[in-house]
């Protein structure tokens, strides 16, 4: 098998591309991983967090079945961790990555069940935890303003794909079911998801401004954007003085 023939539809794996000990092996650590995942989405859910994680799940499965052209005979699509992990938080968002992954395998074949646990440890985890640490790098750097989470959200999407790659390569070389050179399988996968990571890039950071521009409350990545409580009052009234209406006023 050439090296270039394993670079994969943006890190999906399919069935037989590992050993039975790696993709149990994997499927362990990612189970670790969404069992916290679970506890911890707990205190990050609300009545305004859940429907936006259902948007980003639905939002996240829409893009992955569309591709876009990178290099002869190669294709990519948004894997969607720095989105789901800017906008609901990476415990909530890994969720979200993990359960369109089951959806896409179970429903559409689209990464083997035996390699569940190796897809969701590559797609849901990874990228969406890396990109999270990258954006709080990237934000602790700049002004607190939105264009800063817009900023941080850019370099965190576009590094995520290509460290996702990395990790496939180091996976492949501990188990996979091809002797080929760690090196040809780490070139081959980071060059061409450095290309991949150009649209990652680009449609994250499309749809993290819209969000922030809109509603900068719902953003996770954005939380420390809020202003402080204000209490309004009538003319007269002191500031501190909240503004109640009966049903009855006229005023």
């Amino acid at each position: 098998m050439r090296p270039w023939c394993i670079t994969l539809d943006s890190v999906h794996v399919p069935d037989g591309f590992f050993n039975a000990a790696t993709s149990v092996g994997a499927a362990g650590v990612s189970g670790a991983t969404i069992a916290v995942s679970l506890r911890k989405a707990g205190r990050d859910l609300s009545d305004r967090v859940i429907p936006l994680a259902g948007l980003v799940s639905a939002f996240v499965f829409a893009l992955q079945t569309l591709n876009f052209p990178v290099v002869a005979g190669t294709s990519g699509h948004l894997l969607g961790g720095a989105l789901a992990a800017v906008l609901v938080g990476p415990w909530v968002g890994s969720l979200c990555i993990a359960i369109v992954l089951f959806v896409q395998s179970l429903v559409f074949a689209d990464g083997g069940l035996s390699a569940y646990g190796i897809n969701v440890l590559l797609i849901a985890i990874i990228p969406t935890f890396t990109a999270y640490g990258v954006f709080r790098a990237v934000r602790a750097l700049l002004p607190r303003q939105k264009s800063s989470v817009v900023t941080a959200t850019t370099v965190a999407a576009f590094l995520s794909v290509p460290l996702a790659a990395a990790a496939f390569a180091v996976l492949f070389a501990i188990g996979g079911s091809v002797d080929i050179a760690f090196g040809s399988v780490l070139i081959a996968m980071v060059g061409t998801h450095s290309l991949i990571a150009i649209g990652e890039a680009l449609i994250t950071a499309a749809v993290v401004s819209a969000v922030v521009g809109a509603r900068p409350d719902l953003v996770y990545g954005a939380s420390d954007l809020k202003g402080p409580l204000q209490l309004r009052s009538r003319p007269g009234e002191t500031a501190l003085e909240p503004c109640l209406e009966s049903p009855g006023d006229g005023k």
